[in-house]
């Protein structure tokens, strides 16, 4: 306290802050860049344990043995799916009803905002078909989902058939405590979206689809199937969902062990793992795997139908089969048997998984970093915020200096920068917000009408239109002053910007680190350094490739490169575009608040930074 109340030491701390503020703030940024690459070195992370104890995997033995009758099943539905030229319903409901389950059916309805280009798909009209096997020892409160998805084509054929031949051994089997539901969807994430909506009385995205006839329990985890051939090298396992949401680690280290008992290669991100952590070629391989995660949750969709089920509180994995060039190769009954055995173990559970971590980074499957270690690199950026705006608190508030003569007379103080100096700026960036995130799919007809575009090129293109108006900003505001801004107006006008950053980037680090931290690297520097007395040409470019929407730009190509499949600039761009749609999309369909976040929240405060820039 008698640092604050003594003006000298008070005025020798403020000196202090102001002089040392810039080379705290970069040291902070590249600590933070440090800290979050040396994450995936292996002293930095833990090793992987299963927390739950009733999920050993030494404690069950597995006995699937049907996986030719399984695949044979396989072929007779493409048969069947290639005769009614999609999914064969009948045939579903005959083979399951076979082997003794209770069969329904469920009819869905939805119509996307505009054309699905990638799929090729408008108006989707499609039939979830589902078989509950009821649990002969229990009260029949708890359920378990196995689904697979009825893909175009010749994909996902072999899944469908080892999910029926699971359910006919499982059928014979009478140790099982909870109710199993065998699901096959139609359309991938819509089916799947209509049928939890359906299952838990809930409707949140607008679609069409007619109520379950049957239920089981409440369901506690549930697994996702996706095999498109006969023998497999590897078996890939995908966790990101909806909004950036993990299931619990447990269902990780579960899937890990089996695969570790039975001898199944087990990949994560596609990348195997690598046993020379200690090497070079080893922290790249980790540091890899680690940032495509990262940039997998930061993207905010779902990466499988598993996805969809963590928004309900649900613990879900997609299992995806590669066949590789490896001469390692697995086939159906070992992939059976993997399944059984975990079954088995949720079957075990009696309450829901949660002894393990919800938020991590997993640079192998062996490996993962806890959100206690991630989060300070994080917050080494935040902190820059902070700062900037703690030094502009402490200029505003300084006192004039005296005069020459040691008088305590005062200078006159600056005008003070009036409301609405401040507020016109705010109001008319987030109104350039609200216009980007509106307009694009309401003047899509309009667009169409008048351009030679397609419906989803006029979305996309309209979207690129209002992000690149918003440059203009500036000269539209300072028309509707009268009068030039004051020296201090800029001050509290980045003031407020980089509370309201701070603020906006630690809420979304909460919710989804991996989004919040792409954000901080490129949105803190520009925040922390930029004002109306730098040279505008050079401020303004490197203002505009540190935007969000070159940020997204980098990420796709980085995305690219470390799934060793790089793009020319061509196709980047294509990629940037089909991005941009596919996050409207995901927005429309399945309740992704990345384009909300960055439309509303993070565009409007780079537009406010823009302003200070061109402040006159």
């Amino acid at each position: 306290m008698g640092l604050l109340s003594d003006p000298n030491r008070r005025r020798a701390l403020t000196n202090l802050l102001t002089r040392l503020n810039a080379p705290i703030c970069v040291m902070c940024y590249l600590a933070g860049v440090m800290w979050f690459m040396g994450l995936a070195f292996e002293p930095f992370t833990l090793r992987t344990y299963m927390s739950e104890n009733a999920m050993g995997s030494t404690m069950v033995e597995e006995h699937f043995p049907a996986g030719e009758r399984a695949l044979a099943t396989s072929r007779e539905f493409a048969a069947h799916k290639k005769k009614v030229g999609g999914m064969p319903v009948d045939w579903l409901v005959k083979t399951m009803e076979s082997r003794g389950l209770e069969v329904f059916t469920q009819t869905f309805t939805r119509k996307l905002p505009f054309p699905d280009e990638d799929k090729e798909r408008y108006m989707v009209r499609g039939t979830n078909v589902y078989g509950i096997l009821r649990a002969p020892r229990a009260s029949r409160t708890e359920a378990l989902v196995l689904s697979a998805p009825c893909s175009q084509g010749n994909a996902n054929n072999q899944a469908v058939g080892l999910l029926l031949g699971l359910a006919q051994y499982f059928r014979s089997q009478v140790y099982w405590a909870k109710d199993i539901i065998f699901l096959v969807n139609e359309h991938d994430l819509i089916g799947m979206q209509a049928w939890l909506e359906g299952y838990h009385h809930t409707n949140t995205t607008g679609g069409d689809w007619s109520p379950l006839q049957g239920r089981g329990g409440s369901i506690q985890a549930a697994l996702s199937l996706e095999l498109s051939s006969d023998v497999i090298t590897s078996l890939d396992l995908v966790l990101e969902g909806l909004n950036g949401q993990l299931p619990n680690l447990d269902l990780a280290n579960l899937f890990h062990a089996f695969c570790q008992k039975i001898g199944v290669l087990c990949t994560i991100q596609g990348k195997l793992q690598r046993n020379d952590w200690e090497s070079t070629s080893g922290y790249v391989h980790s540091a890899q795997t680690m940032m495509l995660m990262v940039l997998k949750q930061a993207s905010g969709r779902p990466w499988g139908d598993h996805g969809l089920f963590l928004r309900y509180h649900i613990e879900a994995a997609t299992i995806r089969g590669i066949n590789s060039f490896r001469q390692y190769k697995t086939d159906a009954t070992t992939i059976g048997r993997l399944l059984e055995g975990m079954y088995r173990k949720l079957n075990n559970l009696l309450e829901r998984l949660h002894q393990s971590y919800f938020f991590y980074l997993m640079p192998a499957l062996t490996r993962f970093v806890s959100i206690g270690y991630y989060m300070p690199a994080f917050g080494l950026l935040a902190v820059i915020l902070l700062l900037r705006a703690l030094d502009l608190w402490v200029q505003l508030g300084a006192s004039a200096p005296g005069t020459e003569d040691g008088l305590a007379e005062r200078e006159q103080p600056p005008s003070s920068p009036g409301a609405l100096s401040i507020l016109t700026p705010v109001v008319i960036s987030h109104m350039t917000g609200v216009a980007l995130y509106c307009l694009p799919i309401m003047s899509q007809e309009m667009a169409v009408q008048h351009f030679p575009v397609s419906e989803t090129e006029a979305v996309v293109l309209t979207a690129i239109a209002i992000y690149t108006a918003g440059l203009a900003m500036p000269h539209n505001t300072h028309r509707l002053l009268q009068g030039e801004g004051t020296e201090q107006g800029w001050r509290v006008l980045k003031l407020v910007a980089l509370l309201y950053l701070a603020v906006l980037l630690g809420c979304t680090a909460l919710i989804n680190f991996s989004l919040g931290f792409i954000l901080a690297l490129s949105l803190v520097p520009i925040a922390a350094f930029i004002t109306p007395h730098r040279p505008k040409a050079l401020s303004a470019a490197i203002m505009v490739l540190l935007s969000p929407g070159c940020t997204l730009l980098y990420c796709v190509v980085i995305f690219q490169e470390l799934q060793e499949t790089p793009v020319s600039l061509q196709e980047g761009w294509m990629l940037f575009l089909s991005v941009i749609s596919q996050g409207i999309l995901d927005h429309s369909l399945y309740g992704s608040l990345v384009y909300p976040l960055m439309a509303l929240l993070i565009y409007p405060c780079w537009l406010l930074l823009w302003n200070i820039l061109f402040w006159k």
